[in-house]
């Protein structure tokens, strides 16, 4: 892990820390209005973190898919191998949102907080967000509207449109896609600059949980982190056995060769970190060039593992902690909606938290619910990081061998 890394590492745990422990000595020194006095002073630090995140995600969404569709040549020429490559994505990515709300309903890990929404200012979840609203609410009726309104999902239906139109023009537009690109280079990089402010955000954010609900909510944060990297688990288990029933006994080669890409995934808490280290692992395990360039660019915007099962057993903890119940019609509204809104944010660290509050708003799910688990979100996105490089090796390796296409390479190298 680089230096910067690593002391980054440290302000997060020193963060946390500190947090816990002034909100701790408020908790016993104070009166229960003056901690609410010093909560709300101290949220004004998470909310003004929480908006430049939110500031930033509209345009990293329609930088990051862009180009991306574009590259692959349009819709109608994907051909064979991009419908192979988005049937495994949607289906990787069902199993993830499913085991993410299966586990979230078994473990129930916000269920002992027993928030009050009267504290949030929050109305009550009556209506919610229906499937036809979710339907409507696809078509922007301006860019700019859905633009300056942070609506996810329209952003991304103007984005594919765009996409499929510049692929379709190729050569003559190239200039554009370029441009796009230098955009999303630019929103990744601004994303750097607001994440070195999350340890003032955590800090406070913890400080004023703990202040108001006291060192009990500690014990809720080993329960949910412990049972997320659970349901972590038992996603790698089912992803490596379909990889191992596909791609057969050289399966253990592959993951041995991408554990690197893996761990720096892990240590960085960026998808976007490993993918060239990735890439070449791929290929020299034997997949060629051409399919793992096409299938891991279009895997970084549509198969995020990781992210789809954090968002969806961290919304149903923030549901829990203010004694909210979903109703199954809303929970099959999430799915779909989750589907969409995770597209085109891999690689940027920590971005799944705005898909997280924006997502919170539709449910009309109190938005004060994103603190609850942004103090506990670094150590949350290193394990879904991790889980998106797995989850696209896999992809690239399954694309391969259902084109028959895995090469059988030299003992000395890697063995077929």
């Amino acid at each position: 892990m680089p230096a910067k890394q690593r002391w980054f590492t440290a302000l997060l745990i020193a963060a946390t820390v500190l947090g816990i422990a002034l909100g701790w000595l408020c908790n016993h020194a104070l009166t229960p209005q003056q901690n609410i006095d010093v909560a709300a002073g101290l949220s004004i630090v998470t909310d003004a973190f929480l908006r430049l995140i939110k500031m930033i995600i509209a345009p990293l969404v329609f930088a990051s898919l862009v180009p991306a569709i574009a590259r692959m040549g349009g819709i109608g020429e994907i051909g064979r191998i991009g419908i192979k490559a988005l049937a495994w994505f949607l289906g990787a990515s069902c199993l993830s949102l499913t085991i993410g709300l299966l586990m979230g309903h078994w473990l129930q890990p916000g269920a002992t907080l027993h928030l009050s929404l009267a504290s949030t200012g929050a109305p009550a979840n009556e209506a919610g967000f229906t499937f036809a609203d979710f339907m409507t609410h696809l078509i922007p009726r301006s860019i700019v509207e859905a633009m300056a309104g942070n609506e996810i999902l329209q952003i991304v239906v103007f984005s594919i449109f765009i996409g499929s139109a510049a692929a379709a023009l190729k050569d003559k537009v190239l200039p554009f896609v370029e441009a796009v690109e230098q955009l999303a280079a630019i929103m990744f990089k601004v994303t750097d600059y607001v994440m070195k402010a999350a340890p003032l955000a955590i800090f406070a954010a913890l400080a004023a949980a703990v202040c108001v609900h006291g060192i009990g909510m500690v014990g809720t944060y080993a329960r949910f982190v412990g049972g997320f990297y659970l349901s972590l688990a038992m996603l790698w288990a089912l992803l490596i056995a379909a990889l191992v029933l596909i791609v057969g006994p050289r399966s253990w080669r592959l993951l041995g060769s991408v554990r690197q890409p893996v761990l720096l995934a892990f240590a960085t808490s960026s998808s976007e970190a490993a993918y060239p280290r990735l890439l070449e692992k791929l290929v020299a395990f034997g997949i060629p060039q051409r399919i793992a360039s096409f299938v891991l660019p279009l895997g970084y915007s549509f198969n995020l593992d990781g992210a789809m099962m954090y968002c969806s057993f961290a919304i149903l903890f923030i549901a829990q902690a203010y004694g909210i119940e979903l109703s199954l019609a809303q929970q099959l509204t999430l799915f779909g909606l989750l589907i969409v809104t995770t597209k085109g944010v891999a690689g940027v660290p920590r971005a799944a938290i705005a898909v997280i509050a924006i997502t919170l708003h539709y449910f009309k799910l109190p938005d004060s619910g994103v603190a609850l688990v942004l103090a506990v979100d670094h150590v949350l996105d290193m394990g879904r990081s991790a889980t998106n490089i797995l989850g696209n090796a896999v992809a690239a390796a399954v694309v391969a061998r259902w084109e028959k296409q895995i090469q059988a390479l030299p003992d000395t190298n890697i063995a077929s």
